[in-house]
Protein backbone atom coordinates (compact mmCIF):
# COMPACT_ATOMS: atom_id res chain seq x y z
CA UNK A 1 0.00 0.00 0.00
CA UNK A 2 1.05 3.23 -0.68
CA UNK A 3 0.23 6.49 2.12
CA UNK A 4 -0.39 9.64 0.92
CA UNK A 5 0.32 12.27 4.35
CA UNK A 6 -2.59 14.33 5.41
CA UNK A 7 -0.91 17.22 7.82
CA UNK A 8 -3.50 20.10 6.26
CA UNK A 9 -1.64 20.91 3.52
CA UNK A 10 -1.71 19.85 -0.07
CA UNK A 11 -3.92 18.72 -3.27
CA UNK A 12 -4.41 15.46 -2.50
CA UNK A 13 -7.49 14.38 -4.67
CA UNK A 14 -5.28 14.89 -8.05
CA UNK A 15 -2.50 12.69 -6.62
CA UNK A 16 -4.82 10.03 -5.57
CA UNK A 17 -6.68 9.93 -8.62
CA UNK A 18 -3.32 9.80 -10.77
CA UNK A 19 -2.36 7.04 -8.96
CA UNK A 20 -5.51 5.19 -9.06
CA UNK A 21 -5.18 6.19 -13.26
CA UNK A 22 -1.89 3.91 -13.04
CA UNK A 23 -3.70 0.87 -10.69
CA UNK A 24 -1.91 2.16 -7.56
CA UNK A 25 -4.03 2.01 -4.90
CA UNK A 26 -3.10 4.68 -2.08
CA UNK A 27 -4.41 5.53 1.25
CA UNK A 28 -4.92 9.73 2.19
CA UNK A 29 -3.95 9.67 5.85
CA UNK A 30 -2.99 11.40 8.96
CA UNK A 31 -2.74 8.28 10.70
CA UNK A 32 0.69 6.85 12.16
CA UNK A 33 -0.31 3.49 12.44
CA UNK A 34 -1.45 3.71 8.61
CA UNK A 35 2.06 5.14 7.59
CA UNK A 36 3.66 3.14 9.32
CA UNK A 37 2.19 0.19 7.61
CA UNK A 38 2.83 1.67 3.92
CA UNK A 39 5.04 0.37 1.57
CA UNK A 40 5.76 3.79 0.28
CA UNK A 41 4.90 7.44 1.23
CA UNK A 42 4.23 10.82 -0.40
CA UNK A 43 4.72 13.88 1.36
CA UNK A 44 2.90 16.80 -0.68
CA UNK A 45 2.70 20.04 -0.19
CA UNK A 46 1.36 23.50 -1.19
CA UNK A 47 1.33 26.88 0.52
CA UNK A 48 4.09 28.38 2.82
CA UNK A 49 7.18 26.59 4.10
CA UNK A 50 6.72 27.34 7.72
CA UNK A 51 2.98 27.11 8.03
CA UNK A 52 3.94 23.50 5.77
CA UNK A 53 6.40 22.58 8.70
CA UNK A 54 4.78 23.41 11.80
CA UNK A 55 1.41 21.60 10.78
CA UNK A 56 3.61 18.53 9.89
CA UNK A 57 5.50 19.16 13.28
CA UNK A 58 1.91 19.53 15.24
CA UNK A 59 0.44 16.72 14.09
CA UNK A 60 3.20 14.24 15.25
CA UNK A 61 3.63 13.27 11.58
CA UNK A 62 7.20 14.84 10.80
CA UNK A 63 8.95 12.57 13.31
CA UNK A 64 7.10 9.31 12.05
CA UNK A 65 7.76 10.60 8.24
CA UNK A 66 11.67 10.83 9.27
CA UNK A 67 11.65 7.13 10.89
CA UNK A 68 9.98 5.74 8.31
CA UNK A 69 12.59 7.02 5.55
CA UNK A 70 15.39 6.46 8.26
CA UNK A 71 14.10 2.38 7.97
CA UNK A 72 15.04 2.54 4.11
CA UNK A 73 10.51 3.23 3.25
CA UNK A 74 10.56 4.98 0.22
CA UNK A 75 9.31 8.63 1.07
CA UNK A 76 8.37 10.71 -2.09
CA UNK A 77 8.37 14.54 -1.43
CA UNK A 78 6.19 16.47 -4.32
CA UNK A 79 6.74 20.22 -4.58
CA UNK A 80 6.07 22.07 -0.97
CA UNK A 81 6.66 18.73 0.04
CA UNK A 82 10.46 18.04 -1.72
CA UNK A 83 10.90 21.48 0.11
CA UNK A 84 10.33 20.20 3.32
CA UNK A 85 12.84 17.23 3.16
CA UNK A 86 16.09 19.66 3.07
CA UNK A 87 17.28 20.92 5.88
CA UNK A 88 15.78 24.37 6.05
CA UNK A 89 14.03 27.18 4.21
CA UNK A 90 14.60 30.91 3.71
CA UNK A 91 10.87 31.18 3.06
CA UNK A 92 9.78 34.69 5.11
CA UNK A 93 12.30 33.59 7.63
CA UNK A 94 14.45 30.70 8.48
CA UNK A 95 12.31 27.64 9.18
CA UNK A 96 13.80 23.69 9.84
CA UNK A 97 13.05 21.18 7.60
CA UNK A 98 13.33 17.45 8.00
CA UNK A 99 16.67 17.29 6.95
CA UNK A 100 16.41 14.19 5.30
CA UNK A 101 18.47 15.89 2.44
CA UNK A 102 21.34 18.52 2.50
CA UNK A 103 20.57 21.97 1.32
CA UNK A 104 18.20 25.04 1.67
CA UNK A 105 15.30 26.25 0.24
CA UNK A 106 15.27 30.17 -1.31
CA UNK A 107 13.69 32.60 -3.78
CA UNK A 108 14.53 32.01 -7.03
CA UNK A 109 13.94 36.04 -8.14
CA UNK A 110 17.66 36.50 -7.46
CA UNK A 111 18.77 33.71 -9.74
CA UNK A 112 16.28 33.46 -12.85
CA UNK A 113 16.83 37.82 -13.26
CA UNK A 114 14.24 40.50 -13.15
CA UNK A 115 12.24 39.84 -16.72
CA UNK A 116 10.89 36.37 -15.71
CA UNK A 117 8.16 36.46 -13.85
CA UNK A 118 7.42 34.88 -10.09
CA UNK A 119 6.38 32.16 -9.59
CA UNK A 120 6.90 30.51 -11.84
CA UNK A 121 4.50 28.83 -13.68
CA UNK A 122 4.26 26.44 -16.45
CA UNK A 123 5.90 23.35 -18.40
CA UNK A 124 9.27 22.95 -18.35
CA UNK A 125 11.76 20.51 -19.69
CA UNK A 126 13.61 17.93 -17.82
CA UNK A 127 17.68 17.83 -18.13
CA UNK A 128 19.57 14.90 -15.73
CA UNK A 129 22.92 15.58 -14.43
CA UNK A 130 25.91 14.72 -16.53
CA UNK A 131 28.03 11.89 -14.93
CA UNK A 132 25.41 10.77 -12.49
CA UNK A 133 23.24 7.36 -12.80
CA UNK A 134 20.05 8.12 -13.51
CA UNK A 135 16.83 8.63 -10.30
CA UNK A 136 15.08 5.57 -10.80
CA UNK A 137 12.58 7.92 -10.73
CA UNK A 138 13.04 8.53 -14.19
CA UNK A 139 13.53 5.23 -15.23
CA UNK A 140 10.84 6.03 -17.95
CA UNK A 141 11.52 9.66 -18.80
CA UNK A 142 13.79 11.14 -21.00
CA UNK A 143 15.54 14.06 -20.95
CA UNK A 144 13.66 17.16 -22.74
CA UNK A 145 10.26 15.73 -21.87
CA UNK A 146 8.55 18.43 -19.98
CA UNK A 147 6.46 18.16 -16.54
CA UNK A 148 4.26 21.26 -14.82
CA UNK A 149 5.57 23.55 -12.17
CA UNK A 150 4.15 26.03 -9.59
CA UNK A 151 6.76 27.40 -7.17
CA UNK A 152 8.63 30.67 -6.20
CA UNK A 153 11.33 29.07 -3.86
CA UNK A 154 13.59 25.92 -4.93
CA UNK A 155 16.10 23.96 -3.20
CA UNK A 156 20.14 25.08 -3.63
CA UNK A 157 23.41 24.52 -2.27
CA UNK A 158 22.45 20.62 -3.00
CA UNK A 159 24.42 19.51 -6.17
CA UNK A 160 25.17 16.46 -4.76
CA UNK A 161 21.69 15.13 -4.30
CA UNK A 162 20.21 17.04 -7.75
CA UNK A 163 18.70 14.23 -9.92
CA UNK A 164 16.83 16.40 -12.78
CA UNK A 165 17.23 20.55 -13.33
CA UNK A 166 14.79 22.46 -15.13
CA UNK A 167 15.58 25.77 -17.07
CA UNK A 168 14.20 29.19 -16.09
CA UNK A 169 16.37 31.60 -16.32
CA UNK A 170 18.94 29.49 -14.32
CA UNK A 171 18.99 25.70 -13.84
CA UNK A 172 16.93 25.17 -11.17
CA UNK A 173 16.67 22.33 -9.21
CA UNK A 174 13.27 19.96 -10.32
CA UNK A 175 14.32 16.79 -8.31
CA UNK A 176 16.46 15.60 -5.66
CA UNK A 177 17.37 12.33 -3.91
CA UNK A 178 19.60 10.58 -1.35
CA UNK A 179 18.81 6.43 -1.84
CA UNK A 180 15.37 5.53 -0.72
CA UNK A 181 14.54 9.81 0.08
CA UNK A 182 13.24 11.59 -3.52
CA UNK A 183 11.85 14.82 -4.12
CA UNK A 184 10.32 16.32 -7.31
CA UNK A 185 9.63 20.60 -7.14
CA UNK A 186 7.19 19.97 -10.33
CA UNK A 187 3.40 18.31 -9.47
CA UNK A 188 3.69 14.78 -11.37
CA UNK A 189 -0.32 14.21 -10.83
CA UNK A 190 -0.41 17.91 -12.95
CA UNK A 191 2.29 16.67 -15.62
CA UNK A 192 0.43 14.17 -17.65
CA UNK A 193 1.54 11.21 -19.39
CA UNK A 194 5.28 12.06 -18.18
CA UNK A 195 3.85 12.22 -14.67
CA UNK A 196 2.05 9.34 -14.45
CA UNK A 197 5.44 7.31 -15.31
CA UNK A 198 7.16 8.71 -12.55
CA UNK A 199 4.78 7.98 -10.12
CA UNK A 200 4.69 4.53 -11.48
CA UNK A 201 8.62 4.06 -11.40
CA UNK A 202 7.97 5.18 -7.64
CA UNK A 203 5.27 2.75 -6.76
CA UNK A 204 7.74 -0.06 -8.28
CA UNK A 205 10.76 0.84 -5.82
Amino acid sequence: MLAIVDYGVGNLFSLKSSLAHIGVPAVVTGDPAELRRAERIILPGVGAFGDAAKKLRESGLAAVVAEEAGRGKPLLGICLGMQLLFEKSYEYGEHAGLGLLPGSVRPIAPVIGPELKVPHIGWNALSFPKGKPKSPLFAEVDAGECVYFVHSFAAMECDPVVTATAEYGAALTAAAGLENVMGTQFHPEKSGDVGLRILKAFAAL
